[in-house]
């Protein structure tokens, strides 16, 4: 069926605005997808994406800076401020990957961050000559720039090229590992990614989509899961209530990931009142007790923005523990038969929760693996060096990303 062209229109909702990022989409999934099959296509959806830009450009703002918030209307009638940098940024980066050759555009990224070209060369120098057996490399915040909505969160069409380039020539097992689920909407529903360049690790690697296409997933046992999936049941009836389901749409959204389940409660823009937010946090704590009285098979990690309510696994020493990117790196070992102890591999990250996935590779080879991790904290870059000494820190996940794109 042929794709509608995207036509500079009018935006009042939420769901038209997140139809519209879904469409844009396609669109750039289509070029990349001709790039790599070497066929024409970059100018194909340039006026789609033009008139995308033009459509948020164009909503009524709430404030005076061009680039940031505008009003837009959730669900239950209510104006909600929301903060669309990210996207009308990422839609620019499209429009000037189109039209410039590859040395201006890295010179148009090199005017948005400051000293980028000496960033970028500091990664080349320490990684360049170099094919890596692992790529492991966590998304938001690493080689996407951070969005406060996960259902919009598009990779670029210039990211997805340099990432996959780096995927295809420059390592074996190209693996993107995020604690984002793995569809509906999940990482699939953001990639622009040639379908099969990269290895989709969600759910913390809970679950993966092979290079094959086929999907995978870590054993969880029956009784666990069901009393995850009865928590599911509860959270789901409770979000299509009208009043809720402006919970669905903020920030994180309502995410139904495997072996976890996260809820925003508030988004950074703070689009609901903090007395909803403290009410949904409440109902979530109430739903966890009903489902396990005895607090023997779920958590609760509540970061002030999303509730993640999580299930344990005894681990084979047994020691009851939340799944973490490191217990992802050894799950992925077994079952991709990557053999770690062979390298080199290169771990890329932002946070304290992509430490575990650095520590894990060190385990298996501390002679040949590598770091890139995207962090201004001092105390971070500090930790990743002292984990792992063959590595870089940046302070963007452009840097990381055009790194790699020259690498390969």
């Amino acid at each position: 069926m042929e794709r509608l062209p995207i036509r500079k229109e009018t935006i009042y909702t939420l769901l038209e605005f997140y139809d519209l990022m879904a469409r844009t989409r396609e669109v750039k999934k289509a070029m990349a997808e001709n790039i790599f099959a070497g066929r024409p296509g970059m100018e194909n959806g340039r006026q789609d994406l033009n008139n995308a830009l033009d459509t948020l450009l164009a909503m009524p703002r709430d404030g005076f800076d061009p680039l940031r918030l505008r009003q837009v209307l959730a669900l239950d009638g209510k104006g909600v401020a929301v903060d669309l940098a990210y996207e009308k940024t990422e839609l620019l980066k499209d429009l000037q990957f189109i039209d410039l050759d590859e040395a201006s555009f890295v010179r148009f990224l090199g005017t948005i961050h400051p000293d980028f070209e000496r960033h970028v060369q500091e990664g080349v120098c320490l990684l360049q000559g170099k094919r890596f057996r692992a790529f492991i490399t966590d998304r938001d915040g690493t080689v996407n720039n951070y969005c406060g909505r996960y259902r919009s969160s598009l990779q670029s069409l210039y990211n997805a090229v340099f990432l996959a380039r780096f995927a295809r020539n420059a390592c074996e097992f190209p693996i993107l590992l995020t604690s984002a689920p793995l569809a509906s909407p999940g990482v699939v529903d953001v990639s622009v990614m040639p379908t099969g360049a990269m290895i989709l690790a969600a759910s913390k690697g809970r679950e993966y989509l092979g290079l094959d296409g086929k999907r995978h997933a870590y054993h969880i046992e029956d009784a666990k899961q069901a009393v995850l999936d009865a928590f599911n049941e509860k959270i789901s009836a409770l979000l299509e209530k009208p009043e809720k389901n402006k919970f669905t749409l903020i920030g994180s959204g309502l995410q139904f990931k495997f072996g976890q389940t996260t809820i925003a409660r508030q988004d950074i823009s703070r689009s609901v009142t903090e007395q909803e937010s403290q009410t949904l946090l409440d109902q979530i704590e109430d739903m966890v007790r009903e489902v396990d009285p005895e607090g023997a098979d779920l958590r609760i990690e509540d970061t002030g923005l999303d509730v993640e309510v999580i299930l344990t696994f005894e681990t084979a020493g047994g020691m009851v523990k939340d799944f973490d990117k490191g217990d992802s790196v050894r799950y992925l070992d077994e079952t991709l038969g990557i053999g770690m102890e062979q390298g080199p591999h290169l771990v890329c990250g932002d946070t304290p929760s992509d430490l575990p996935m650095l520590q894990a590779a060190m385990e298996k080879n501390p002679d040949e693996t590598y770091g890139v991790f995207v962090t201004k904290k001092p105390e971070l870059a500090e930790r990743v060096r002292e984990i792992c000494p063959r590595s870089v820190v940046v302070p963007e996940p452009d840097i990381l990303v055009t790194m790699l794109g020259r690498l390969a």
